[in-house]
């Protein structure tokens, strides 16, 4: 049976769905609404795999498996960016917002069918909700679809099955069935994109911005597939293994991925980014007051390991400690969102980039900061990575960074939506850098009611509510860009949901908090 945290996880959720096809509701929301009720029940089965140790791969065990809420992203995003799209009259990309919603039922479906599969005995009245679901899905993509697009969708699945195969292999513990949905289908959508538009590249067609971000997330996935497979025959701790590690990184990065940014951008990547960075004096001084927060950061690790070495028992950084640096990146984004966007999309990027590798260094431990980064970054680890990979700074970074990526500039006259819309920038800083903050500070230090079945308190959660609508508040002063067209009650509503959504989900919050506030406030 299902234990009340996850029932309440799964009605937020539904709620969340039937508020936004409350709003869009069109063919695509039967869709919907069918892939949530399967979800919920597929995601039982997933729970009881988990329990017994029958699932294919090794998953979190910390958490249950996620798939309802992870489910809706993808879908709801699609369905969101349709909508607005339809509205500003760009057809383009209104096809792509379905194209997207179709890829991520049939993703998600997927995954229902593989808990069902392996499920024994097999459960009857899932499988029927399961065959339901996918006739409805099937039937809408077959009368809503071209046949290139649907090409496009099957082959994101193939990605999806062959990468999921592969990572979940390589890296036991590290996800979730929900947040492996998340990551891996993301990836294999950004793969794809990436493929379609290096076979159909048309000189000045496309923001190369655009094309920065999907070389990037796909260089960096593809350099470590390949130093994985390596270091499985060879010792990855060895001077030789560590010298052989930069010089192909070297290799790869100005071999392959340079040449393919070239291809499509059709000009010379380094120089373009320089020019980039470094166009204006707003940037030249965003860069060095982000470079002073990137140092304070870095100060905050080495002080907390001075004073771990200080102390004779083993010191582990505090829940308040680690939210230190959630206040230094809503630091970071907000100029970058009043001031430069397109220069926090690249900076973003970049630091994408660097966390990853370096990730890399800690994990195969290479000469000479490998060892080193494995011992700093020990302080901070907690429940949720309990894998080989420490994935939770990279997933605020994801958490901040996926709404600014995310926002659908091309439907967006004057650079910004109407209503609530004009927050979609401020989902991650709203959700994770001021809400999620704010409830674990007030509520390990303050609070005294818990949730039923949860760790979080009713004060914490109250306390982010009331700090996020403040800080949309700031943003009206700060921001002129910002215009809400009196949409305050859906702004409080949807506020209201992502906290509810944080205080009972076992998933990586920085992650889904940030793309449901998303798909509200497009909504």
């Amino acid at each position: 049976m299902l234990n009340k945290p996850v029932l309440v996880e799964s009605l937020i959720v539904f709620v969340i769905v039937l508020f936004v096809h409350a709003v869009v509701w069109d063919r695509y929301s039967w869709c919907a609404v069918a892939l949530a009720i399967q979800a919920f029940y597929a995601q039982f089965k997933w729970d009881h795999l988990l329990q017994l140790g029958g699932a294919v791969f090794q998953f979190r065990t910390a958490a249950n498996s996620g798939l309802l809420p992870a489910s809706m992203v993808i879908p709801l995003l699609g369905i969101t960016m349709k909508e607005r799209c339809k509205s500003a009259g760009i057809v383009y990309f209104e096809r792509f917002g379905i194209v997207v919603a179709s890829t991520g039922m049939l993703v998600a479906l997927f995954l229902s069918v593989i808990a069902v599969g392996i499920t024994k005995p097999v459960p009857t009245n899932t499988c029927i909700l399961t065959g339901v679901a996918g006739s409805i899905i099937i039937y809408t993509m077959k009368h809503s679809l071209t046949v290139s697009e649907v090409i496009e969708v099957l082959e994101v699945l193939l990605i999806f099955v062959y990468l999921s195969m592969i990572l979940l292999y390589l890296l036991p513990r590290c996800f979730t069935p929900g947040e492996a949905l998340l990551v891996l289908g993301g990836i294999s959508f950004v793969l794809n994109q990436l493929i379609k538009r290096s076979l159909n590249v048309i000189e000045g067609r496309g923001d190369p911005i655009d094309f920065f971000l999907l070389v990037a997330v796909v260089g960096v996935v593809l350099l470590g597939l390949f130093f994985t497979v390596l270091f499985i025959f060879m010792d990855s701790g060895t001077w030789i293994s560590s010298m052989f590690f930069h010089m192909m990184t070297a290799v790869l990065g100005l071999g392959v991925i340079m040449p393919w940014l070239y291809r499509l951008i059709q000009r010379n990547p380094l120089f373009w980014l320089l020019q980039f960075l470094f166009q204006t004096q707003t940037r030249v001084y965003l860069l060095v007051y982000w470079t002073f927060l990137a140092a304070s950061a870095c100060g905050i690790v080495f002080y907390q390991n001075a004073k771990r070495s200080s102390e004779s028992k083993k010191h582990q950084a505090s829940t308040i400690t680690r939210k230190y640096f959630h206040f230094i990146v809503v630091a970071t984004y907000v100029p970058g969102l009043i001031y430069d966007r397109q220069l926090l999309y690249v900076a973003a990027v970049l630091c994408l980039a660097v966390f990853i590798f370096l990730e890399y260094i800690r994990y195969f431990r290479i000469k000479p900061f490998g060892q080193t980064l494995r011992h700093l970054l020990s302080l901070f680890l907690d429940e949720r990575d309990s894998g080989p990979l420490i994935l939770t700074h990279i997933y605020l970074l994801l958490g901040m960074s996926l709404p600014v990526w995310l926002f659908p500039r091309s439907c967006a006259p004057k650079g910004t939506l109407s209503g609530a819309g004009a927050l979609v920038p401020y989902s991650g800083v709203l959700a994770v850098g001021v809400g999620d903050t704010i409830a674990s500070v007030f509520g390990s230090t303050m609070g005294e009611i818990k949730w039923p079945g949860t760790k979080k308190t009713f004060e914490g959660t109250m306390t982010a509510i009331f700090a996020q609508i403040i800080a949309v508040a700031l943003i009206l002063i700060f921001d002129s860009s910002v215009n809400l067209n009196s949409s305050y009650a859906w702004i409080l509503a949807s506020v209201s949901l992502v906290s509810l959504l944080e205080a009972y989900t076992t998933q990586i919050d920085n992650l889904l908090l940030p793309l449901y506030l998303q798909i509200m406030f497009m909504a």
